[in-house]
């Protein structure tokens, strides 16, 4: 397979396989997720796909690999295969924001993106309870 031509396959199988949905959450792809790490397709037209789970031991990944390889076999990649990828880790920076916006649609608050998250801190008034003071 030419170089071009394996782009392309690559392109459109990771497509393919990026909406299928995730099995705790179906209101967000394993794509928008973050959890589709690569696809990769070899010399020999055998095509592979990396994921990620969400956290260690997620019992989904069994699941989404069940549903890729399925997705992959109706789309005439029989002889497909699914690995893990454990590094680095998932991080919730990887959610895309379709994937934010999609959560946030379905009542679910999505993590905030990545970047510094100021916190100010404060000491209560003994007397009344505000949180409004200062040090003197």
């Amino acid at each position: 397979m030419s170089a071009p031509a394996v782009v392309e396959v690559r392109a459109m199988v990771r497509a393919m396989v990026g909406t299928v949905p995730d099995p705790e959450l179906p209101v967000i792809t394993i794509e928008d997720l973050g959890v589709l790490r690569d696809v990769r397709i070899g010399p020999d037209g055998r095509v592979v796909v990396e994921i990620t789970p969400t956290y260690s031991g997620c019992p989904a990944m069994d699941v989404i690999r069940a549903d890729v390889l399925a997705r992959l076999a109706e789309c005439g990649y029989e002889d497909a295969e699914v690995r893990l990828v454990l590094a680095p880790a998932w991080s919730t920076d990887w959610i895309s924001d379709a994937g934010r916006a999609a959560l946030r649609e379905h009542g679910i608050a999505p993590p905030h993106p990545a970047g510094p998250v100021s916190l100010t801190l404060s000491v209560r008034c003994s007397l009344c309870g505000s949180p409004d003071t200062r040090e003197v």
